[in-house]
């Protein structure tokens, strides 16, 4: 068999072409991240089951690309969700990735990050989160400095959080809800919490959704409830090197870069451990006057929508 089309057989899927970079102009080959996902599955998966999955792929001449649609030629063993588009106008069947023979299977379609959805397949959010943005050229020091904030607010509320890297450039900062909490209780909690921290912190964070507006702050997302996605811990990214959105606890956060947390390194960092599993708090009920807040904040990506349409009206009288 050509060296190009190297097979190797685990738990009955079929792996080929890994010795083949996994980026373009890499030396790191699908091999080592089949491998590095493998060795994490038991770490992995906990974040990704009951979860309509998303999972950016990286095909050999090609950008890397995100597909939700589980193809047509999957095997019929990979269970799916199915979740109608307002915005393609049809139904996505979405993977659940709920074992390793479905995490090896997308290894193999050269699957590099896994968006796993905030809502379980029954429509409950469990996790609050707030995603930290920094400004192009920015250095991680100003999210630390961000984050320290977010840690502050959520402590004022009585809250507590875990923090992860994004595996990019930012920090995700993850609380724990009660289930019974509705999701749009969720979502008005994150705006105010998003809120305070902009306040407390003016010189260096922002709730600004547009980014032209936001002055080369740290952007304070609030928008990741309901329908959206975010990467989970562990899980690689399609950049330079493979890094890893890796769990830090909030002590050692000012001590680590992104960089430091790849496909080559996590494994040998977790030394058998679970941090997200460990560092992540028990259920928590929400404050009510947070909620009540929130819901007098106008949704950060509707505003910027409205906004825009008053600008494009402005410039057209």
């Amino acid at each position: 068999m050509p060296k190009s089309r190297v097979v190797e057989v685990r738990d009955d899927v079929e792996l080929t072409n890994l010795d083949q970079p996994i980026l373009d102009g890499s030396d790191i080959t699908k091999r080592r991240l089949v491998d590095y996902l493998d060795g994490v599955a038991d770490r992995l998966l906990p974040g990704l089951a009951e979860r309509a999955l998303s999972v950016i792929r990286a095909r050999p001449g090609q950008r890397p690309f995100m597909q939700k649609n589980l193809p047509d030629y999957a095997p019929d063993w990979i269970p799916h969700i199915d979740v109608w588009s307002e915005t393609s106008h049809r139904t996505v069947h979405y993977p659940l990735c709920q074992d390793r023979r479905t995490l090896l299977w997308l290894a193999n379609q050269r699957a590099v990050e896994y968006h796993p959805a905030l809502l379980d397949d029954v429509g409950r959010q469990s996790v609050l989160v707030i995603d930290l943005d920094p400004p192009e050229g920015a250095d991680f020091t100003a999210v630390i400095t961000v984050a320290q904030a977010v840690h502050e607010v959520l402590d004022r509320c009585g809250l507590a959080a875990a923090v992860k890297t994004s595996g990019s450039k930012g920090v995700h900062i993850v609380v724990p809800v009660d289930r019974s909490h509705a999701v749009d209780d969720i979502a008005a909690a994150t705006r105010a919490l998003a809120a305070r921290t902009a306040d407390l912190d003016p010189d260096h964070a922002t709730v600004a959704y547009v980014k032209d507006e936001r002055e080369g702050k740290v952007f304070v997302d609030s928008t990741r409830a309901g329908g959206a996605t975010v990467v989970a811990a562990y899980s690689p990214r399609a950049r330079p090197g493979l890094p890893v959105s890796f769990p830090v606890g909030w002590s050692e956060l000012p001590d680590v870069r992104p960089a430091d947390f790849t496909v080559e390194t996590a494994l040998d960092r977790l030394a058998g451990g679970d941090p997200w599993k460990q560092l992540m708090p028990a259920d928590q009920t929400l404050p009510a006057e947070l909620i009540t807040e929130g819901n007098q904040i106008p949704i950060a990506r509707v505003a910027a929508m409205h906004e825009g349409k008053r600008r494009k009206r402005a410039q057209e009288t």
